[in-house]
């Protein structure tokens, strides 16, 4: 059973960073496609990066020139970087193979002075 454990998120400045980390278990996340989401309050959920099991990345353009995804393949965990953080970037942020697994708790950034 595939399970996914985010972390890292928190309270921060606009113009700050964060990164966030995503472990997986149950599933290889270099042998899968990965993606970042995001739920703002009263909002759908959208992603915001994914990567390939060959290292390609894209980004929601929103987010693009300030997140990077990246993958440790050694200890199966996917991460996202975050800079620049405005607040429009609030929201609970989720990760998961693409297709989707059960999804996790997500971790809550929020982008406020």
């Amino acid at each position: 059973q595939v399970q996914l454990v985010e972390s890292g998120g928190g309270l921060v400045q606009p113009g700050g960073s964060l990164r966030l980390s995503c472990a997986a278990s149950g599933s290889i996340v270099r042998t899968r496609v990965m993606g970042w989401y995001r739920q703002a309050p009263g909002k759908q959920r959208e992603w915001v990066a994914i990567i390939t099991q060959g290292g390609n990345t894209n980004y929601k353009d929103s987010v693009k020139g300030r997140f990077t995804i990246s993958r440790d393949n050694a200890k199966n965990t996917v991460y996202l970087q975050m800079n620049s953080l405005k607040a429009e970037d609030t929201a609970v942020y989720y990760c998961n193979f693409i297709p989707q697994d059960s999804w996790g708790q997500g971790t809550q950034v929020t982008v406020s002075s």
